[in-house]
């Protein structure tokens, strides 16, 4: 839920350069007035996604825009607002953006939507997917999503033709794959049902090996020296009545992967296993690590050798997100009885803003 998406600002940015320097180079006597940018949609701008996970089991699932303009206004709702009030589904869990086209993962209506990025009319619905939980696109053509099929079996990722949006081959993977990502020509699956890590060869679209982390890995994220981080929640064991059997329930921990070698480079293990980490995010320049532990939020050097003691923020979240502009710090709270709220800290950890959002917000794409 934390992917964070360059292009379309820098294309703004550039068409404005561009303008202003054909502007500029003219004579003074031969001047023409520019035309303005023509912008492509109302999300033809910056800001920040927030996904809503609504009600499993509801189709209340929504995703919101906070614009980045003077006034940072929140739009709610925006997908049902762009598509005549049409629902988008039953518990949103992910949303990847890919050149014009948006992507949303909707887990319990087992589908993939896809939209216009600017205005969020759908485009096409890729239905019948089992369990869906994240997706990446390798380019335009080509896109993966992890299923968890059955809870406790076996999962798949499924290799996606995203021009006809028709399922090409299934991979199958451990049991309850969740977060994907590509770096070096592979593509990296947590499975967060065992203690595994999949590697699958983007070229073949073939398993290459499983590498073994801690227990319950389940968020990836990729550092300045092209580390694999990956989050691992710990697996917990739960008695006939259940209460949680602390005595083969197993700690959380931070790795880190060498992509080129696939070797586990360092693992990081949290202290205790009365509490499982969560909502691992990065900092755009890739050394900064910010993830939830024991009800707190705390950020840590890419290089650090042990996990760090102090927190951040004193609140832990449902989800986590940071600006890669700004740096600032973006934590949801859920409560499922209504609107969630969004708060939004400084990178020293202040509070400077907050807003409402739909039900449930669980992660933030930001624009």
């Amino acid at each position: 839920m934390k992917k964070q998406n360059y292009f379309r600002n820098f294309f703004l940015a550039a068409t404005l350069f561009t303008s202003a320097f054909t502007f500029t180079s003219c004579d003074d006597n031969n001047v023409e007035p520019e035309a303005p940018v023509e912008l492509r949609g109302p999300y033809d701008q910056k800001g920040v996604f927030i996904l809503n996970e609504g009600n499993f089991g509801t189709p209340n699932g929504s995703i919101s825009f906070l614009s980045d303009s003077a006034n940072h206004t929140v739009i709610n709702n925006i997908f049902s607002k762009a598509n005549a009030d049409r629902p988008l589904g039953d518990v949103v869990m992910d949303l990847d953006i890919m050149e014009d086209l948006a992507y949303i993962t909707v887990n319990n209506s087992n589908k993939l939507e896809v939209v216009d990025a600017y205005t969020f009319e759908t485009k096409a619905v890729l239905e019948n997917l089992k369990q869906p939980r994240y997706f990446t696109a390798l380019n335009e053509d080509k896109g993966y999503v992890t299923e968890w099929v059955v809870y406790g079996e076996p999962g798949q990722v499924s290799v996606i033709d995203l021009n006809t949006m028709q399922v090409t081959k299934t991979i199958p993977v451990g049991p309850q794959p969740e977060e994907l990502l590509i770096a070096n020509g592979k593509l990296y699956v947590a499975n967060s049902g065992s203690n595994v890590v999949t590697v699958i060869n983007t070229l073949t679209d073939t398993k290459e090996v499983d590498i073994t982390v801690s227990d319950g890995p389940v968020e990836l994220e990729l550092d300045q020296q092209n580390r694999l981080w990956v989050l691992a929640a710990g697996k917990t064991v739960y008695n006939a009545d259940w209460s949680v059997d602390y005595s083969k329930t197993t700690p959380g921990a931070l790795i880190a992967i060498n992509t080129a070698t696939n070797a586990v480079a360092r693992t990081l293990t949290f202290g205790s296993n009365q509490s499982s980490p969560s909502n691992l995010a990065i900092m755009a320049s890739g050394d900064r690590l910010y993830f939830n532990y024991d009800g707190k939020t705390f950020a840590q050097s890419t290089n650090a050798t042990t996990l760090s003691g102090t927190s951040l923020i004193n609140k832990s979240f449902y989800g986590l997100g940071v600006d890669p502009e700004t740096g600032n710090i973006y934590g949801a709270k859920s409560a499922f009885t209504g609107d969630g709220t969004v708060y939004v800290y400084s990178p020293d950890g202040t509070q400077v803003n907050s807003f409402r959002a739909g039900i449930g917000p669980n992660g933030f794409v930001f624009n």
